[in-house]
């Protein structure tokens, strides 16, 4: 272990940043995170072992305690449950001898559940050593429970268990007419980089991670910024259920996300870049570090890039099981190292970003449209669209439809005409963006894709009228409970208690009053937390009780009454008090009478 550990050290030149990279390296070679380990790490890292058991227990997929040989994560994810997660997962528990969330007694091998996979459209999905497994069935788990048996490394398991396909199903602006390498760059310098830029800001391009901050001020702030060293970071720890397109534009469109971070690398004057690659995706690593060499054989990357005086490189890390990694402040704590934990804003990373330098932070797909805008022009891209919104923007669909998969809409376009390309019929509601998104019922599909209306980081989930409306709320609810950072009481403490009050009315426990505090808990959570993961936890909640309130009260005890009892009239009461914990204290005297 100490050859092994000061040869990664080594490998990653001593520095403290690389910390996820070499823990990720132990976690694989001795299936955690040995005590003896954390002393050397610490003392060669010249940083406290505190701070290293601190990132430890902060990422999911690194662990204190021993792990099987093959580590099974199946998704928990409500695409994966629509799709027989339940049955998989007691199948995997026969099969294999093990219970979910225990490992099995001679350590071969461990199960638990994972929040998401990014196999949203091809589930129910799992990981076995981080690398993804599509569409499970009884045949590939027995092929599975067989290859464990024999002890055969995960490396030379069937490539087939492992075929991810991109399922692109729609194209227009971005993904019809791919560009050659360098066209984007080789353009922007005939043009000029500042003639570039202008042409970015007249397109109307605004990022594509739901924020919708305008690009091209966002790197015309940065380049201002007078120092030395400027960074570009692109974010591709798409960790939101339901969203797998930045999996695809990775895999079919890596030269274009590369180009464009490029682009704005000349454009701001940076050096470096860090693709942070979401940890599930790890079988994209090797791939994309092999674009990133061809890339500088070819002159795109690395000094005087098609003989410019521009100079710059890329750098892929791997997160380590962090939703809250997909906020840019936590990304770029995590980049350095350290626990994902949101900084307070301002400063904003555009002044004070990657180890307090400028920072530029954009998700793949912002990258990409900018490297075909530089290419194809403002004027191109700003034709479709809506005034506010220009452009297209990719969604990634799946739930109850024919065709699940990598669709490209126009901004402005409407929710039925989405519905209708897909192939969903008898539609209860979408979840649109997410679990931090909103929900929309039936009555609403006119409603429109676009930063006016709903806004998207990409994910369109869609559920038929099968569907258990609350079951799907607390799905998520559970998620955002799992995914806190812990960092501020109202997210750490309120999320944990909006699932136990949720669960509680599910489960039928509930009486008089608890949705009214149900609906307060939402409230403090929303106002009160630290950063968008708090701030958005409650939405689920919020955005079904708006629409079904008729479901909520359902699931409340049934009461009787003394005869003569006049309900209606203490109801109406309760009503018409404009204090809301007037009116519970009412309600729950009603019941009680």
């Amino acid at each position: 272990m100490q050859t092994f550990i000061e040869d990664l050290i080594t490998k990653n030149n001593y520095q403290a940043t690389h910390l996820l990279a070499v823990l990720r390296a132990v976690q694989t070679q001795y299936h955690h995170i040995p005590k003896a380990a954390i002393e050397q790490i610490a003392t060669l890292f010249l940083i406290p072992r505190t701070q290293i058991i601190g990132v430890i227990e902060f990422y999911s997929f690194f662990h204190l305690t021993p792990r099987g040989q093959y580590e099974l994560l199946i998704s928990d994810s409500i695409t994966d449950h629509m799709l027989g997660k339940h049955e998989m997962t007691a199948y995997i528990e026969q099969k294999l001898n093990v219970k979910l969330g225990e490992v099995r007694t001679d350590g071969l091998v461990s199960f638990d559940n994972t929040s998401c996979t990014g196999l949203c459209d091809q589930g129910p999905a799992a990981l076995i050593n981080g690398y993804a497994l599509p569409h499970l069935t009884h045949a590939k788990i027995d092929q599975m429970a067989d290859l464990i048996n024999q002890q055969l490394p995960v490396s030379d398991w069937p490539k087939v268990l492992f075929d991810v396909k991109d399922n692109v199903i729609k194209s227009s602006l971005l993904l019809a007419h791919p560009i050659q390498p360098g066209e984007a760059l080789h353009t922007a310098f005939k043009r000029g980089l500042k003639e570039t830029l202008k042409e970015i800001d007249m397109s109307g391009l605004r990022g594509r991670g739901g924020a919708g901050f305008k690009t091209a001020t966002k790197w015309q702030y940065c380049s201002e910024e007078k120092t030395d060293e400027h960074i570009v970071v692109c974010n591709a720890d798409e960790g939101e259920p339901g969203t797998f397109k930045d999996r695809v534009l990775l895999n079919a469109y890596a030269h274009h996300v590369f180009e464009g971070m490029t682009l704005c690398a000349a454009i701001i004057g940076a050096k470096k870049g860090f693709l942070y690659l979401r940890g599930e995706y790890l079988h994209l690593y090797d791939q994309l570090n092999a674009i990133l060499a061809d890339r500088l054989k070819l002159g795109l990357l690395g000094q005087h890039i098609l003989g410019a005086d521009v100079d710059f490189d890329i750098e892929i890390c791997l997160g380590a099981g962090a939703y809250i990694c997909g906020e840019e402040s936590a990304l770029i704590e995590s980049l350095e190292g350290k626990m994902g934990i949101p900084r307070n804003r301002p400063p904003y990373p555009v002044t004070q970003g990657y180890l307090g330098k400028p920072t530029v932070v954009n998700n793949v797909e912002t990258f990409m449209a900018a490297a075909k805008i530089a290419v194809n022009g403002g004027e191109w891209f700003a034709a479709m669209g809506t005034e506010k919104s220009k452009g297209t923007k990719i969604l990634s669909i799946c739930g109850d439809c024919d065709n699940p998969g990598i669709y490209e809409v126009a901004f402005g376009a409407s929710i039925q005409s989405i519905l209708d390309d897909c192939g969903a019929k008898d539609v209860l509601g979408i979840q649109i963006g997410g679990p931090s998104g909103t929900f929309i019922s039936n009555t609403e599909l006119a409603r429109k894709i676009a930063f006016e209306d709903l806004a998207t980081g990409g994910s369109f989930i869609i559920f038929n009228n099968t569907r258990n409306i609350l079951d799907i709320v607390n799905n998520f609810t559970h998620f955002f409970a799992h995914e806190s950072c812990g960092f501020c009481t109202p997210c750490r403490v309120g999320t944990s208690l909006l699932k136990n009050q949720l669960d509680k009315i599910v489960n039928g426990h509930g009486s008089a009053g608890d949705v009214v505090a149900l609906e307060e808990l939402c409230q403090l959570v929303k106002t009160q937390s630290h950063c968008g993961l708090g701030q958005t936890a409650a939405n689920p909640i919020l955005t079904t009780l708006e629409r079904y309130p008729e479901l909520y009260q359902a699931k409340l005890k049934k009461i009787s009454y003394e005869p003569g009892f006049d309900l209606d009239a203490a109801l109406e009461t309760a009503r018409r008090m404009a204090n809301r914990d007037d009116a519970a204290t009412h309600l729950t005297q009603v019941e009680e009478g």
